[in-house]
């Protein structure tokens, strides 16, 4: 979508509950967007056993993996690059996301995957 609306927000959450593993009790960071502060949404998350996290107002040290991952965002995707049209974009953009999760070592993970640190985690847990 290229604006947030909550039909978005309520395919997210449907996405989320429809993945989580039995008995999980994930955390749910975010910032202070008008979609995370909707009753519905809290409503939704509690619902599915979500533990919700919101930064304070005004301290980016609240979101700073979020603000990490966002500046990378930055300078491998985005610097010095220009697209000719919106499908063009969300195609790269999602492909990128694709290289993020799946193939990009991350220091903080012990120079994982998040795919394969949460593969990790969760044959601990299992």
């Amino acid at each position: 979508s290229r604006h947030p609306d909550w039909a978005q927000q309520a395919d997210l959450l449907a996405g989320l509950a429809d993945a989580l593993p039995a008995g999980a009790v994930p955390l749910l960071h975010s910032d202070q967007g008008w979609q995370y502060q909707q009753p519905a949404w809290a409503r939704a998350c509690a619902r599915m056993g979500i533990v919700r996290s919101m930064s304070r107002k005004g301290n980016c040290l609240d979101n700073a993996a979020t603000e990490q991952v966002f500046g990378h965002l930055k300078d491998e995707f985005f610097r010095g690059r220009q697209w000719a049209d919106y499908e063009s974009f969300k195609r790269d953009l999602e492909g990128y996301i694709r290289y993020w999760n799946s193939t990009r070592c991350q220091a903080a993970v012990g120079g994982m995957s998040p795919d394969r640190y949460e593969q990790a985690l969760l044959a601990l847990a299992g």
